[in-house]
């Protein structure tokens, strides 16, 4: 007897059953990738972001990071060199005095760096010191004796101590070459005026390490101006005078009478 031939259409295993399953495969490998992906951030949006907030110049990529540190190292001119004249004026010891001529000298130097480097990249500069550092300005403008001595080298070398931070960690990935120098130059004068604040001995290292632990409050920056309106920090020249040298030879020996 011989045996049936298949009916047609008929089983999972029929040619219309396997189109079909083969469609419904090829239909879940697509969706897939959509319902694994849903919930997750688009990579694009980051680069929409990142290329909004980043400015293309001649000297590289200009960040918003690169920016904020440009208007940082004016800021602290504004501030710094004028709380530099009144160590020169009160300050109580020679070592407090000497810490506000190179106060003066170095945001001297370094504000005039930071308006060119302003003007080549057109960004915008302040024209005076934000709240905090205007209120700093004025306990130094009120206090006397010692207790100037402590408030201008805890203060100053407080400010020193977050802008160290920044200057290292925009030196570290910035793109743009006018700011690698910004900072190169940030760095040294900042460190030189570390060293002589702690030369004083004034500087409380437990109230400062608590005080950098701490996040500092944020505050407005001023209105800002454009780079070739900023108005140059400079000494008064009656209130400021020269550097000693870095060495001194002792006074040659003189023979009594």
């Amino acid at each position: 007897m011989r045996p049936r031939p298949p009916i047609k259409g008929r089983g999972i295993f029929s040619g219309t059953g396997l189109v079909i399953a083969a469609l419904a495969a090829t239909a879940a490998a697509l969706l897939c990738p959509l319902w694994l992906y849903a919930d997750r951030p688009n990579p694009a949006s980051g680069a929409t972001v990142l290329s909004a907030e980043t400015v293309t110049t001649p000297y590289g990529p200009l960040s918003a990071q690169d920016r904020d540190l440009i208007t940082k190292v004016r800021l602290a001119g504004l501030w710094e060199l004028p709380a530099g004249e009144l160590a020169e004026r009160k300050g109580t010891t020679a070592a407090v005095r000497t810490a506000g001529q190179h106060l003066v000298d170095g945001h001297t130097s370094l504000d005039a760096h930071v308006r060119t480097v302003a003007a080549q990249l057109g960004v915008p500069l302040p024209n005076e010191p934000n709240a905090q550092q205007q209120q700093w300005l004025d306990t130094l403008k009120t206090a006397q004796g010692q207790d100037f001595d402590r408030q201008f080298a805890g203060l100053v070398r407080l400010a020193h101590g977050r802008v160290f931070a920044q200057v290292a960690e925009v030196r570290a990935g910035t793109q743009n070459s006018l700011v690698r120098d910004l900072a190169d130059d940030a760095n040294a004068t900042v460190l030189d005026h570390i060293k002589v604040l702690e030369a004083t001995g004034y500087v409380d290292f437990a109230s400062l390490a608590r005080d950098l632990a701490a996040s500092p409050t944020p505050v407005p920056t001023p209105p800002a101006v454009d780079p070739g309106a900023a108005v140059p920090v400079t000494p008064s020249p009656a209130e400021s005078y020269s550097l000693p040298p870095a060495t001194t030879s002792p006074p040659p020996a003189t023979s009594g009478s």
